[in-house]
């Protein structure tokens, strides 16, 4: 088009060629389509066949595959490993159908059914996918409903522990030879407790003991003493948060927390395990404790600094598989 602008401002052809690096015949081609359909003409074309012509694979076989993909795992239909790669989609269809494709190709079908290459969710086996149900469906309501009549606030709750030889990630290296990341041979620990809302707010503890119930009960008198309302805290059913112990407390302090378990084996209903794989992302990005009073105030500071970042904290709960409904009145969730 703008060669054209040159034509029609009176430059002769050979100056527009040699301004454009192109040749007489493009030039004079382009003035062809100026002149036999004016602008529309000179618009770009898509090159290449339309998309489906002469396609291996039939609509039909293609929804076939593509739904195989999604409710089945290669083990599922007789191939080997549980995530799909373009090479087992590739021998999918070779037995499906007969047809030998390319990576590539393969490649090609799946960006057309839109599909993309994952990191997948991991759910337990174990786990009894009617009591998520019943988590869902009747317990949680209700957890809010109890919430809304005593005007109390509702946290999620977790443990986590943190190792000095934890190393996180990934890091460039040559090819052929694995990078070595120092560490200290003086091994050691700490543990927190951390328990989020959904308007942001933030409590923990750190300590260097066992996760027990004694320790439990030091975590609720710690969060009941944050609030002038009772606390909801959702939490999953380690033997701690069951104990004798912790019963007891709940019982002299009827009016300061009340708890409610997780269905067994469900990580992913809880949105405080993000704040654990945070944590354990963050810390190795500071310098390396060298003992276990370092890696204590490391650990602190993290949570510090969560506590000053309350849109983040929110962002744990928009993290889940599932997302948690917020109340519309926000002094009662």
């Amino acid at each position: 088009m703008r060669a054209v602008a040159a034509l029609v401002a009176g430059r002769d052809r050979e100056d527009v060629a040699a301004m454009f690096g192109v040749s007489l015949k493009a030039v004079d081609g382009w003035w062809a389509k100026w002149l036999a359909g004016g602008r529309e003409a000179l618009v770009m074309r898509p090159r290449g066949k339309p998309v489906g012509v002469h396609q291996v694979l039939d609509e039909a076989e293609q929804g076939a595959v593509r739904q195989a993909v999604l409710d089945h795992r290669p083990c599922d239909v007789g191939l080997s490993g549980q995530l799909w790669t373009r090479r087992l989609v590739g021998e999918l269809i070779a037995k499906l159908y007969g047809v030998r494709l390319t990576e590539p190709g393969v490649g090609k079908y799946l960006k057309r059914w839109g599909l993309s290459f994952q990191r997948p969710d991991k759910r337990a086996v174990e786990q009894d996918p009617e009591a998520v149900r019943r988590w869902h469906e009747e317990t949680w309501p209700r957890i809010r409903a109890r919430a809304r009549k005593d005007g109390g606030e509702i946290l999620f709750a977790d443990q986590v522990g943190i190792r000095s030889d934890q190393v996180t990630g990934r890091t460039w290296g040559e090819k052929g030879r694995t990078p070595v990341v120092g560490r200290s041979g003086n091994r050691f620990s700490v543990n927190a407790m951390s328990a989020i809302s959904t308007k942001g707010r933030m409590h923990f503890m750190v300590f260097t003991e066992h996760f027990t119930a004694e320790v439990m009960c030091r975590f609720l008198d710690r969060l009941a003493g944050h609030f002038d309302h009772k606390v909801h805290l959702v939490v999953d059913g380690h033997s701690a948060h069951r104990s004798r112990k912790v019963r007891d407390w709940l019982a002299a302090h009827p009016d300061d927390v009340e708890l409610h378990f997780l269905p067994p084996y469900s990580p992913e209903l809880n949105p405080d395990e993000l704040v654990n794989a945070d944590l354990k992302r963050s810390l190795p990005r500071q310098h390396r404790a060298r003992n276990q009073a370092e890696l204590a105030a490391e650990t602190r500071r993290f949570f510090h600094r969560r506590q000053r970042q309350p849109h983040i904290v929110r962002g744990y709960f928009g993290g889940l598989t599932v997302r948690y409904v917020l109340n519309e009145n926000p002094m009662s969730f």
